[in-house]
């Protein structure tokens, strides 16, 4: 019997409206941000059923948009990286009291092997996952050019 697929939720604000946001969080926005992020096109942009591939840490990972819906604030991916782990990602952002966005980042994540159920464990450890969330939320608000908090 298979076991449930891990995931972590975090949420983050950013002193910027949705509209400015949202689009950081494509394929093409996230090199605003992302450090060594350059994704390869396959087919399409951001529009669900678009493939794209990313090589980062020596790994290469497939990404196909499930949902994209600027209106909404959401975009989904599911992700396979080769020979690790594969899963979804799903980003919502939404106005946020007060002003900006609040930004919520899901991953979940099933390991292909014992290495990449170490991966996922060690990808999705609380303490890790925090970290990241938090090292996003810096670069995107210098990517924004507003202060990072």
């Amino acid at each position: 019997m298979s076991k449930t697929p891990a995931t972590q939720v975090r949420s983050f604000r950013l002193e910027a409206p949705v509209a400015r946001v949202f689009p950081l969080f494509t394929a093409l926005g996230e090199r605003a941000w992302a450090q060594g992020w350059e994704p390869e096109l396959l087919s399409g942009r951001e529009e669900r059923g678009s493939v794209f591939r990313t090589t980062h840490g020596g790994r290469e990972t497939t990404w196909i948009v499930v949902a994209y819906l600027p209106s909404e604030g959401h975009v989904s991916y599911a992700r396979l990286a080769q020979g690790s782990s594969m899963g979804l990602v799903d980003v919502q952002c939404s106005a946020a009291a007060g002003g900006g966005t609040k930004v919520s980042v899901r991953y979940t994540l099933t390991g292909l092997n014992a290495q990449g159920q170490k991966f996922v464990n060690e990808f999705l450890d609380a303490g890790h996952y925090s970290r990241m969330i938090e090292e996003w939320r810096a670069a995107i608000s210098q990517a924004l050019g507003v202060r990072a908090g």
